[in-house]
This record gives C-alpha cells, structure tokens and sequence, in this order.
C-alpha cells in the first residue's frame, strides 16, 4: 500500500489534538495554483465529482469518451461521492493518464468553519483513498472554490496542493448550451490553463463540450491535455 508523508503522522497528531491556533501557523500559507507555466503548451482538464442527491451521480458517456481517445484527465473527488462510488474509484485510480485528487469530505463550505473542521472535511476523503484504494491523493481543490486563510494554513500542514482553475466552464448551469460554454472556453484557453467541469453528471452538456474542444478548439490552439501535475511539471516552450 502506497503510504502517506512521513510527516503526516505529527501533523495529524498536532490537528487532532487541537486547534490549529494551538501551534506556530507554517512559515508560509499554501499556494493557490490557478494555472501551469504559460511556456507550456499544455491544458490541464479537471473535473469535480461532488456528492449529488440523485443517481447514478457519475457521468459514464463522459469517462468513456475520455478512455477511448486516451485524454488526460484530472478528477476531484469529495468524500461523500467515493463512499458511494467504489467500483467508479476504482477504474478511474485504475487508467494511466487519470490523476485523482480530492474535493472535500461533504462539499462545505469552509470559510464557514473553524481549522479543525476544516481540517476534517480536507483530510477525511485523502484518508479515505490512502487507507481504501491504496492511492495517495495530493492534490485538493475546495468545495465551491471557496477558502480563507485558515484553509490555506491547514492544507499547507497536510502537505498537499491547492488547485483551483484559471478557466470556469460553467458546465453545471443548466441554462447553457455546448456552443456557448464552448465559446467560453475557446475565448480563455491560452498555454497552462486549467479548466473545471463536472463528471458527476451535472453537466448535461459535458460530454459533447469535451469531444468538440479535444477534437476542434484544442488543436486549433496547438493546446494538448494533461494532467495538472503534467501541467505543472511542464518545462517544454511553446513554438
């Protein structure tokens, strides 16, 4: 099984013993990551898998398209979705080009809660995976996007990566249609841009927004898709 940090260990002791007021805050707060280097010319492709009320919560025509043309693909999974999802974590953590990060144990919204709250609800679903699927999750990106300062403390603790995205594709809205949150994407999307959409099947339009930007706009930009760690990691210098 894939272990955690070493550091981990103190650090959870440290955040389950008190409150984060109880220590010396980090020497410095964790970065928010919105985009890669603009010298790249990749895209990071991300999509969030909150907890939804009705089934199956899980877009398959979606992942299917991804597998099939081999896409790299970011996911943010919450908690309270992998608990129900077991055979979908599975397959997903199972494809090459996927990478699996976190979104939370129950989509709060944390600026409303104190560290050791926030605490809980950022390491329970990393947690989960460790302990679960073998998998160490470390990247994480907040429910709604949201955050504060004791966030940015506590995610800095536990070490991981704090992602949010340079693109909001609003796929979620119900009101838009493929051409225009495709119009949207097509006017943003510039080297090391990370995009946000959905695979929890929120997104009606998703599937047919992400075949047409992979196969028109992507190209046509001279943008390829990656993974955000990929993204980050990226050194290559557009043409």
């Amino acid at each position: 099984m894939t272990m955690l940090p070493k550091a981990f260990p103190w650090i959870l002791s440290a955040l389950l013993i008190g409150s984060l007021g109880a220590f010396s805050p980090p020497d410095a707060v964790a970065q928010v990551i919105k985009s890669g280097p603009s010298s790249c010319p990749g895209i990071a492709l991300t999509f969030d898998l909150c907890p939804v009320r009705k089934s199956p919560g899980y877009d398959q025509a979606l992942v299917d398209y991804l597998i099939q043309h081999q896409i790299p693909s970011t996911f943010f999974m919450s908690g309270k979705w992998i608990a129900k999802h077991d055979a979908e974590v599975e397959h997903l953590l199972g494809i090459q080009f996927f990478e699996v990060g976190t979104h939370g144990e129950v989509h709060a919204h944390l600026p409303m809660h104190n560290a050791d709250e926030q605490q809980k609800e950022i390491y329970a679903p990393v947690k989960l995976l460790n302990e679960h699927y073998a998998h160490e999750a470390t990247l994480f990106r907040p429910p709604y996007g949201e955050y504060n300062d004791t966030t940015l403390d506590v995610v800095k603790l536990l070490g991981l990566r704090f992602i949010q995205w340079s693109i909001e594709s609003g796929d979620p809205d119900p009101t838009l249609t493929a051409d225009q949150i495709l119009a949207r994407i097509e006017k943003r999307a510039k080297p090391g841009s990370i995009v946000v959409l959905h695979a929890n099947g929120k997104g009606k339009q998703t599937r047919a927004v992400i075949e047409r930007l992979t196969t028109e706009i992507l190209p046509r930009k001279s943008l390829k898709p990656m993974t955000v760690s990929e993204l980050l990691a990226c050194k290559q210098r557009n043409p």
